[in-house]
C-alpha cells in the first residue's frame, strides 16, 4: 500500500512508500482470546515501536458518555468516547507529547483537514467511497474524528483499548475490512503533515505512524473475534407504527434473528431510504420474550433518518440494526435506589430500566423525573403513570417547563434523593449536562452517575 515518503512536506499527493500500516493477520482465535497487548508495526527507519499504557475505569466517567462493563451474555460493543487522560501527576509518554502537539497545531484548521483527508482517500482509494454516504455531509468529520479521538488518549489503555474494540465492531456493519486500515493511516499521515507543517518532523511522524498501527491492530482483532459470534448487523421488519404526536413515533421491529441487548442500551439503525447512513436509537423496553425491539424517534429538522421513521416507515418495512451499544445499565449486584432522569424521547432507556429492575424483583426505590418542554412532549407520560401504579417502589414526577418558572435540573434540586443513590441520564446533550449537575448538586458522586451522550458518539464515527 502506498504511503507518503517526506515528513516535514509531504503535501498528501506522493505515492510511494513501504507499507507503513499493513495489518497483521486476523487471529484464528475464539472471541474469548483478544490479545492484551496489541502488535505493532514500526514505522520505517525506526526502532521497535513503545507501547502505550493506558489507564481506565469499570465504572462510567462523569463526562459525556459514560462507560460500564457489560455481562458477557450481550457484548458491548458501545464506541463510548474516552473521556479522560492520565491524573496530572502522570507523565505523558513522548508518543503522546507529539501527539498532542500535533492536535493544537490542527486545532484552527480542523475543517479543512476532513476535507482534505477524505479527498485523499477517495481519490486514491475510489474503491473505498462505497462504504460511505452518498450525502458526505452526513459522515463528515466522524471517522477522523474518532482516530484524532483515539490517539489524543494514547497514554489511557485500557480505556482506549475498550474505545477501540468497541470501535472496530462497529464498524463492521459498513463493510470495513483489514486491508482498509493503511489506505486510511496513509491518508491521515498525508493530511495531518500538510496542516501540521509548522511543527511536523520524522520524530512526529513516526509517533503517529506508530500510534496508528496500534490503533488500526486493536480494532482489526477486535472485529476479527466479533465476527464469530455475531452479525456485521441484523436485519428487522417492522411490525408497529403508532404516531404519538405529530414528529414521535413508537416504532416496534422483528429482528430476522436473536438480538441480545441490556435494558438502557441503544443501537445504530439504518433506513431503505437512506443507505449508509446510520443513526443511534435507544431500546424503549427491556429484552422481551417475543424478541421484540421497540424505539421512540422524533422527527428532528433536516434528520434524514428519524423523519424517514416518523413520516414514511410503515409495517413491512425493512430496516438494519448495527451491534446493542452503550453503558447506562443496571448494576443488578446492588439494591442501591435509582433516581432516573430522562428529557423528551430519553425516556425510552428510563422506562426499559424500570421494567428491568421490575423483571429481576429487586425491591429498590426507583425515582423518575420525565422532563419536558411542554404537555404535549409527555407523549409516553400515560405508560410511566401505569408502571408507576404496578410497582409501589416506583415514583414518577413530570416535569413541564412552564414558562421557565420550573425547568428540570431545578425539579431534581428540590425533589431528588439526597443519599447514596445510582443515578441514569438520557436526553439531548444540553439536558444531560444540566442533570448531571444538578445532580451532583443533591450529593450523588459521579461514579454513580450514568449517561449515554447520543449526540457525540454519533459524531465520533459509529
Amino acid at each position: 500500500m502506498d504511503a507518503p515518503t517526506t515528513t516535514s512536506a509531504d503535501d498528501g499527493t506522493s505515492g510511494g512508500g513501504g507499507a507503513w500500516f499493513t495489518p497483521h493477520k486476523q487471529p484464528e482465535s475464539t472471541a474469548d482470546s483478544l490479545p492484551t497487548q496489541p502488535a505493532l508495526v514500526s514505522a520505517p527507519g525506526q526502532g521497535p515501536p513503545t507501547a502505550p499504557a493506558h489507564a481506565g475505569t469499570a465504572r462510567p466517567q462523569p463526562s459525556i458518555p459514560g462507560l460500564t462493563p457489560t455481562p458477557e451474555a450481550a457484548p458491548s460493543p458501545h464506541p463510548h468516547v474516552p473521556s479522560r487522560r492520565p491524573a496530572p501527576g502522570a507523565a505523558a509518554s513522548p508518543d503522546a507529547i507529539l501527539i498532542r502537539r500535533t492536535m493544537a497545531e490542527i486545532a484552527p484548521v480542523a475543517d479543512k483537514v476532513t476535507s482534505y483527508f477524505y479527498a485523499l482517500l477517495f481519490v486514491r482509494h475510489p474503491d473505498l467511497r462505497s462504504l460511505f454516504p452518498a450525502a458526505m455531509d452526513t459522515q463528515r468529520d466522524r471517522l477522523l474524528k474518532a482516530l484524532l479521538t483515539a490517539a489524543d488518549h494514547i497514554d489511557d489503555r485500557a480505556v482506549l483499548v475498550d474505545y477501540l474494540q468497541n470501535l472496530g465492531r462497529g464498524h463492521r456493519k459498513y463493510g470495513t475490512r483489514p486491508e482498509h486500515y493503511p489506505a486510511v493511516g496513509e491518508c491521515l499521515i498525508g493530511a495531518l503533515s500538510r496542516y501540521a507543517a509548522g511543527v511536523w518532523d520524522r520524530e512526529m511522524e513516526a509517533a503517529w505512524v506508530r500510534t496508528y498501527t496500534t490503533i488500526s491492530q486493536v480494532m482489526i482483532d477486535a472485529a476479527a473475534a466479533d465476527e464469530l459470534r455475531a452479525p456485521a448487523w441484523w436485519y428487522a421488519e417492522i411490525v408497529s407504527h403508532d404516531l404519538r404526536t405529530p414528529d414521535v413515533a413508537v416504532v416496534t421491529a422483528r429482528p430476522d434473528q436473536p438480538y441480545p441487548f441490556l435494558a438502557g442500551q441503544y443501537t445504530s439503525l439504518e433506513t431503505p431510504w437512506w443507505p449508509r447512513i446510520w443513526r443511534h436509537y435507544s431500546f424503549a423496553s427491556a429484552p422481551r420474550s417475543d424478541g421484540l425491539l421497540t424505539f421512540h424517534v422524533k422527527a428532528v429538522p433536516a434528520g434524514w433518518v428519524s423523519n424517514a421513521l416518523v413520516h414514511r416507515a410503515r409495517p413491512g418495512d425493512i430496516i438494519r440494526l448495527g451491534p446493542p451499544t452503550g453503558s447506562m445499565t443496571v448494576d443488578h449486584t446492588t439494591d442501591s435506589g435509582m433516581v432516573c432522569v430522562g428529557g423528551g424521547t430519553g425516556i425510552a432507556p428510563i422506562k426499559a430500566l424500570v421494567e428491568d429492575v421490575a423483571e429481576h424483583g429487586h425491591r429498590r426505590p426507583v425515582e423518575v423525573f420525565y422532563g419536558a418542554r411542554n404537555d404535549h412532549d409527555l407523549y409516553d407520560i400515560d405508560t410511566m403513570l401505569r408502571l408507576q401504579q404496578s410497582h409501589h417502589w416506583l415514583e414518577v414526577r413530570p416535569v413541564v417547563d412552564r414558562h421557565g418558572l420550573l425547568q428540570l435540573p431545578e425539579a431534581i434540586r428540590e425533589y431528588g434523593p439526597r443519599t447514596e443513590y445510582d443515578a441514569y441520564v438520557s436526553g439531548p446533550p444540553g439536558m444531560i449536562r444540566s442533570g448531571v449537575d444538578a445532580l451532583r448538586d443533591i450529593g450523588i458522586p459521579w461514579d454513580r452517575i450514568r449517561h449515554d451522550s447520543v449526540e457525540e458518539l454519533a459524531a465520533i464515527g459509529n
